[in-house]
């Protein structure tokens, strides 16, 4: 079953014939599925990876090992690199990053657990959303999806007029 939220990104990006692909890390592959879990989604979903570890992200992704180092795997640093790098890689027409804490542990009083970035990349341009969620780690990942494809929702409508 799917929500509306993911079958209304489907059909957008049908309607505009645009694909898709996400790079995850906090959410370990759930904003994929949640794509896949749309009939049709074959048509627009391009491909996915889940770079967990900072070796995937700059194996994978090229996101820069000095970026890493300097502001962290969840930052707005990382998540720009993650998308950006996602779709060089895949040439996809949206391409999505998600990196964050979804807890229990790893939180610190600087990045707390709840705290993610996801970067939308979209005809050139890099957008990032910093998002503060509460709650235990599944309560947060399923969060993340539904922001992170309201993001790619209100982005294909704003450049479409739709």
């Amino acid at each position: 079953m799917y929500d509306v939220i993911e079958y209304n990104v489907v059909e957008l990006l049908k309607k505009y014939n645009l694909t898709i692909s996400f790079a995850e890390s906090c959410t370990c592959g759930l904003l994929a599925s949640k794509i896949g879990n749309v009939p049709g989604a074959s048509s627009v979903f391009n491909e996915s990876y889940v770079t967990y570890a900072n070796k995937s992200k700059t194996k994978i992704l090229g996101v820069k090992e000095k970026t890493l180092q300097l502001f962290g795997a969840v930052s707005e640093e990382t998540a720009k690199e993650m998308a950006e790098g996602l779709q060089r890689v895949t040439g996809a027409d949206v391409s999505i990053a998600v990196t964050g804490i979804a807890g229990p542990d790893g939180g610190t009083k600087e990045k707390p657990v709840g705290l993610v970035f996801v970067a939308v990349n979209f005809d050139g341009k890099t957008t990032i959303y910093k998002l503060n969620l509460k709650g235990d780690r599944q309560k947060i990942r399923e969060e993340v999806c539904a922001y992170s494809l309201n993001y790619v929702r209100l982005t294909i409508k704003e450049k479409y007029h739709d």
